[in-house]
Parts: C-alpha cells; sequence; structure tokens
C-alpha cells in the first residue's frame, strides 16, 4: 500500500480510532479506580433496627475492617419487612464498592416465597461476601408467667389454643419457623406477631403484648439474667458451650426442632469482582481476629468466616430446608 493510501485509511477510520482510544482509556481509568478502591468512607447497610443481632455484629466486624481497608465504614439501619427493605437496598445501590450490607435467613432464603413483589432476587441481584457468625434462638417467657420450662408451655398452649402470642424479628426468620416447627411437632396453635427487629419483639413480651419467643442470646439472656425472662430452651442440635445450663428443645421435649440464627455479608451482584473479593477478605479477616471473636463470643456468637462460595452452597441448603416449611404453612405477604 502507497503512504497516500496509507494516509487515506487512516483518515477514514479516525472516528473508529477515537472510539477506541476512548474505549481503552475508560477501561485504564476503571482498572486503576478498582486498583485504589476504597478511596473514601463506606456504608454497611442493617436491614433491622440498632440494637439487633446483626446491627451488633455489624458494628464489631465493621470497626476491625475499616482499619484494615483504611476507611471508615459507616452503619445505616434500614428496618422493615422481615428485613426487605434493607437487604433490596443493597441490591439496588450504586455498584461501586462503597455499599455493602449484613443480612439474615429470611430477606437471603425464605422471602422470595413468602413475599409477592420482593424487589429483589437474592440469587441474581446480590453476591455473598462471607458468613459471619451463628447462634441459637433462645426460646423464652416472662418470669411471671409461673412457666418454669418447656413442657409447661407446650401444656399451656394445648390447653389455651389461639389465645397465645410469639413474638418474632420477622415473617420468615429463623425465629418464626423454628417457632413454627415446635408447634406442629406437638399440634398447637398460636399466633405470629412480627416486629421490625429483636428490641421491638423483646418490648412486646415485657409488655404482655405476646406470651413467648425465640431471639437472640444477646437479646434474652440479659434480661434472663436480671430476672424478668425465663430461658426454656435453646434451638440448636446440641448445646451450645457457652450456654451449658440451657437444654436444647429436644431435651425438653420436643425433639427434631434446630434453627439456628445466622448472618453474613453481601453486595450488588454488579459490583467488579476485584473489589467483592477485597472487602470480602476484609472482613474474613475481620471475623477472624482474636479481638472480633472475643467480643461475638461474649455475645454467644461463634464467627464463621469462609469464601463466598462457601457462603451461596450453605444458603442452598437452607433453602432446601425451609422451602418445605414455607409452602406448608402457606405463608403469603403481598
Amino acid at each position: 500500500m502507497s503512504n497516500i493510501g496509507l494516509v487515506h485509511l487512516i483518515k477514514k477510520n479516525l472516528p473508529l480510532l477515537a472510539l477506541a482510544a476512548i474505549g481503552f482509556s475508560g477501561s485504564s481509568a476503571v482498572l486503576a479506580d478498582t486498583a485504589k478502591w476504597p478511596e473514601h468512607e463506606l456504608k454497611l447497610i442493617v436491614p433491622f433496627g440498632a440494637g439487633s443481632t446483626p446491627d451488633q455484629i455489624a458494628r464489631i466486624v465493621a470497626e476491625k475492617a475499616s482499619g484494615t481497608l483504611g476507611q471508615v465504614i459507616v452503619i445505616d439501619n434500614k428496618p422493615g419487612a422481615g428485613g426487605n427493605i434493607g437487604t433490596a437496598a443493597v441490591a439496588h445501590a450504586k455498584p461501586d464498592g462503597y455499599t455493602f450490607g449484613i443480612s439474615i435467613t429470611g430477606p437471603l432464603v425464605n422471602n422470595p416465597f413468602i413475599y409477592n413483589n420482593l424487589s429483589y432476587d437474592p440469587e441474581k441481584d446480590l453476591s455473598p461476601l462471607t458468613m459471619a457468625v451463628t447462634q441459637p434462638n433462645i426460646i423464652a417467657v416472662r418470669s411471671d408467667s409461673g412457666i418454669t420450662n418447656l413442657q409447661e408451655l407446650v401444656d399451656r398452649i394445648k390447653e389455651n389454643p389461639d389465645k397465645f402470642n410469639y413474638a418474632t424479628p420477622g415473617t420468615g426468620t429463623g425465629s418464626h419457623l423454628s417457632m413454627e416447627l415446635m408447634l406442629q411437632a406437638f399440634n398447637g396453635v398460636a399466633t405470629a406477631v412480627p416486629y421490625a427487629s429483636s428490641p421491638n419483639a423483646m418490648n412486646s413480651l415485657l409488655a404482655g403484648d405476646t406470651q413467648f419467643t425465640a431471639l437472640a442470646p444477646i437479646a434474652v439472656l440479659p434480661l434472663v439474667n436480671d430476672g424478668r425472662l425465663t430461658a426454656l430452651a435453646q434451638t440448636t442440635a446440641e448445646r451450645v458451650s457457652a450456654l451449658p445450663e440451657i437444654p436444647t428443645v429436644s431435651e425438653a421435649g420436643v425433639p427434631g426442632i434446630e434453627g439456628s440464627a445466622w448472618s453474613g455479608f453481601i453486595i450488588s451482584s454488579k459490583v467488579d469482582k476485584a473489589i467483592q473479593d477485597k472487602l470480602a477478605n476484609a472482613l474474613v479477616d475481620a471475623l477472624n481476629d482474636p479481638v472480633v471473636k472475643e467480643k461475638l463470643q461474649a455475645q454467644y456468637m461463634d464467627p464463621i468466616p469462609g469464601t463466598p462460595e462457601q457462603f451461596r452452597e450453605y444458603m442452598k441448603q437452607e433453602k432446601a430446608r425451609w422451602e418445605p416449611l414455607i409452602k406448608k404453612l402457606d405463608l403469603k405477604i403481598n
């Protein structure tokens, strides 16, 4: 090709070359931004109220992860709709990696079967970062109820069908479903009353609006220790080492019931994978930190950090476990 022909070809394709250069420059900028991330504070959305178990986990872990990332992590509580509002906010956040969240069984596993108009798909719109903690739920009643063990609660419910209400931190949560499993086991009838968070659920029990509950130990045990509540059983297959004096539901007379509570960190699936990995590593490092572990275990939580793949697989197992019960109960919310 002559020099004249080459010049003509270059001139003819200048617009395409310019676009290619812009595209290459843009790609380089994205890579550079990813490499420098994070450059300012992050937001950690908690889909339950201040003082709830996920809120406390978030604050403990965020303090350590902030140091690793070199940026402050600000907690943003967005309670409501069984955790759906806050979890949806994570799913639909700007996918720049500066917004992530913590959530639980209901919004991540159960709610797609319960809510007819869920605004997000946990499997498509969210990416798991790491599991955070697992813990039992503690079944409790007011101390002035005269009920001192689980069998006495079972007998009262049998004697007074439809007269008992129980508080939950949301429809479809582990707290709710584990109690439904228990009621089915002895053909009991009681009404689930959902609240926006575990502190709200606990307040309803203390006020007498509900007669029993199954909540995380950190919500229940301080009130057991000061004499206002009686702990009846823990909803795990075996007694948690930190709670050796509280029997399991099976030991207390209702066999085959298990409903541990767990939490995990999540982010929009649209966030760049390199950023997801960097954030996940910081969270795992925080959960493995001896001081963080000590703080969580002091609140009866067992840290269980792992890979995103392990978290995703666990959610699949939970889905297979709870879907049949949800459909049997015909739990539906418009």
